[in-house]
């Protein structure tokens, strides 16, 4: 029991002592990744729907040019547990997208019903969707799982770090044009800086500092990737509790099933 006991410590203090560095690597050993603390981070962590808000505004007025969502439905931007932007105002937005009728074939408004459209051609970047989930920007020790139950894989870290990695430094390499970024593997990335201080006016006041922008935008990119994550929580919790339960139930039957019979002596 002792061994057992300093291993567990063990393993504990190796995997909280990944999470306390200030910096952490980035997929692949490269880049420079900062640890940022989250409301969504931990097992009872949860959206702030100021912030999703905030960084949906940052998509919608800035992102929204060169990258799409094609796995969001508009009509999830007004659920519990996310933005939860008026349903009217939902309609209205998604009025303002053209899409294909698959019935049809033909192009009509979007519905709320709809998924944002993609983006696609020359020069357009990546689809955001899935993004948060797809580029881990840390891990915790593998098998122990101790720094993703604390802090989740990273993914909004890193695309955090890349928003704010960019030194201004810019080469010309095969006719392309790229830009120094501490946080992208390799340190150049073909993206320009998409973010400056007061780009945009947020509707809530909050001043619009490329910090602020990249941590919003950030957040609301971890609810499009995970929309139900407060929701797998809760059940999460749930789900632990009647084990404790019913682990209880089963220890007192146990001792009193045996209870009678404990220091007698069979003989065989």
């Amino acid at each position: 029991m002792k061994n057992l006991l300093i291993s567990a410590i063990s393993a504990l203090a190796i995997g909280t002592g990944l999470l306390a560095g200030p910096a952490l690597a980035a997929g692949g050993g490269e880049g420079h990744v900062e640890d940022i603390s989250f409301s969504f981070e931990g097992p009872f962590g949860t959206f702030d729907t100021q912030q999703l808000r905030r960084g949906f505004q940052v998509y919608r007025e800035v992102c929204s040019a060169c990258h799409g969502l094609k796995y969001v439905a508009f009509r999830t931007l007004a659920d519990q547990g996310g933005p939860m932007m008026d349903p009217a105002w939902v309609r209205a937005y998604a009025a303002e997208f053209t899409v294909m009728d698959k019935e049809t074939g033909e192009d009509r408004p979007g519905k709320e019903t709809d998924h944002f459209p993609a983006v696609s051609g020359e020069g357009m970047g990546p689809d955001l969707s899935l993004m948060a989930k797809a580029r881990a920007g840390f891990h915790g020790p593998y098998g122990l799982g101790i720094n993703q139950l604390l802090r989740g894989t990273g993914g909004p870290e890193y695309i955090h770090a890349i928003l704010t990695g960019f030194t201004g430094e810019e080469k010309e390499e095969a006719g392309s044009i790229f830009y120094e970024n501490h946080a992208f593997p390799g340190g150049w990335i073909g993206m320009p800086p998409p973010l400056s201080d007061d780009l945009i006016e947020y509707e809530d006041g909050t001043p619009a500092t490329i910090e602020q922008m990249s941590t919003d935008v950030s957040a609301f990119l971890m609810w499009t990737a995970e929309p139900k994550l407060e929701a797998r929580k809760r059940w999460g919790f749930v789900a632990v509790i009647m084990l404790i339960v019913l682990s209880s139930l089963l220890y007192l039957t146990n001792k009193k099933l045996w209870a009678p019979h404990k220091g007698k002596k069979f003989d065989l």
